[in-house]
């Protein structure tokens, strides 16, 4: 029986509500009328449910491309009017690859005798932080298998202390987001209590049959605990929370549904959506076989994006280096807000970039530009690479954010915060060529920002800036 505010994975994400969701998409989404229903509520910022978004994912698949290019026209709408042309940067950090789980699709699978098992001591963490920072990176998600041994929850702790602690020259991380195995209600306290930003979690696939089939070993074959971690993570007190599902796994019309239950559940449940949405696609990994796997086309993942983007307005969406520098381009106009750069998959890879952590990494990255390159060709583009963390040091995080983002009246914080660590990075970390380009953006976008008072007072802390102060923030 499905019920949004269960406590139980399997009545919060319903197998055969799906099932019938997708039936009533193939006898409907021929249906005119609702189609124009559906993309006027999208159009008016109004956000979409599991059902609208299984008729336009059926649009999708049928190969309806007035309709899908009228879903990227409104998805491109939707980004410039809350978005702007602001992208937010991060990088993953793996501290360890040790892992007691199977999974089929992943490298870091406990039986890959081919996997050389590494784990960061906080000395060697010091260096990757040092490294991350000289690229210019403020903001990281920190990875690591599941190994209650070898990488037990004090150890990820202590390595957030660590991370935070490291200052060299003008950089700083300044938030630390998680992406850990799901964990006990006490242990989300702790991380919160560590002030981390993001918890994150990937379902990997919301069909219980194939998540038990991809996950035959360990602790993460409990599907149930698995697809409640968020719950206990909201118990635990952290408000601001990441999903994702890795398309080709299964059916991506099945998971698509499946993961915008899980937003309607923790909406109806604990009044807030997730923060984030990462769009992963099977790549190649060590052990792992492509072949075994579904292949998601560019034309129907860039429209999966676009009906997201429609779908939840409000909710940042991010594409790893997973994907090419060239799909990444795409993208980013059909509703793409956080992309990593520069980024490493391997154990100590940052400090260590001359030596081939190939034999320690989870999966294999396309997007191979230096964080620099990507900077320089977003800005010869328009787009305004951010490392803003504001928000998160300032309170603004869960319900605070949406309230927020529903009104417009973070953009009158996020301009001008991505302009002002844009122009840190000009400062201690562009090329010549970058510079002029990044240069050039920030004079530009600073006539974009309406309120006169807030307009000068960048002006006033750019010219801070340029003197070598850092960290300003609204």
């Amino acid at each position: 029986m499905y019920n949004s505010v269960s406590t139980k994975a399997e009545e919060f994400i319903c197998d055969e509500e799906i099932e019938q969701v997708i039936d009533f998409s193939k006898k409907n989404y021929l249906d005119k009328e609702i189609i124009n229903e559906i993309l006027s509520k999208a159009e008016n910022f109004e956000g979409l449910d599991y059902k609208e978004v299984a008729i336009l994912l059926q649009c999708l698949k049928n190969k309806q491309d007035d309709v899908i290019d009228r879903v990227k026209k409104i998805a491109m709408k939707i980004k410039q009017h809350i978005y702007g042309n602001r992208i937010v940067f991060f990088a993953p950090l793996y501290l360890s690859n040790y892992c007691v789980n199977a999974c089929r699709y992943c490298g870091y699978n406990h039986s890959n005798c081919n996997m050389k098992r590494k784990k960061l001591t906080q000395d060697e963490i010091k260096r990757e932080i040092i490294a991350l920072q000289d690229m210019g990176h403020k903001r990281l998600a920190l990875e690591t298998g599941e190994d209650p041994v070898n990488c037990p929850i004090d150890y990820v702790l202590e390595s957030i202390k660590t991370i935070y602690s490291v200052k060299h020259k003008n950089g700083a991380i300044r938030r630390v987001n998680i992406n850990i195995a799901g964990t006990t209600v006490e242990n989300y306290k702790e991380l919160k209590e560590a002030g981390i930003g993001t918890y994150i979690l990937f379902q990997e696939t919301y069909h219980k049959k194939t998540y038990e089939k991809m996950h035959p070993k360990g602790p993460k074959s409990n599907y149930a605990y698995h697809t409640e971690s968020m719950d206990r993570a909201y118990q635990g007190g952290i408000d601001d929370v990441g999903i994702g599902v890795l398309y080709g796994l299964y059916d991506y019309m099945y998971d698509t549904i499946g993961m915008m239950m899980h937003i309607k559940h923790l909406e109806d449940t604990y009044g807030v959506g997730p923060h984030t949405i990462s769009l992963p696609r099977m790549r190649f990994a060590s052990g792992v076989d492509l072949h075994d796997y579904q292949n998601i086309s560019d034309d129907i993942f860039f429209g999966i994006v676009a009906i997201l983007r429609c779908a939840v307005p409000y909710t940042g969406m991010i594409i790893s280096t997973r994907e090419s520098k060239e799909s990444r381009k795409e993208l980013l106009k059909l509703g793409i807000t956080q992309l990593s750069g520069g980024s490493c998959t391997g154990v100590g890879g940052y400090a260590d970039s001359d030596k081939d952590e190939e034999d320690t990494q989870q999966f294999n990255v396309d997007d191979t530009r230096s964080l620099d390159t990507i900077m320089h060709d977003l800005c010869k583009d328009g787009y305004i690479p951010s490392f803003c963390t504001a928000c998160y040091r300032s309170g603004r995080t869960g319900d605070r954010f949406m309230k927020l983002a529903k009104t417009g009246e973070i953009s009158n914080v996020c301009q001008p915060n991505a302009l002002m660590t844009l122009k840190e990075y000009i400062m201690d970390y562009a090329s010549e060529e970058t510079k002029k380009y990044a240069n050039d953006l920030i004079e530009k976008e600073i006539q974009n920002i309406k309120d006169e008072k807030i307009k000068n007072t960048v002006k006033a802390r750019l010219k801070l800036i340029e003197n070598g102060d850092r960290d300003f923030k609204f």
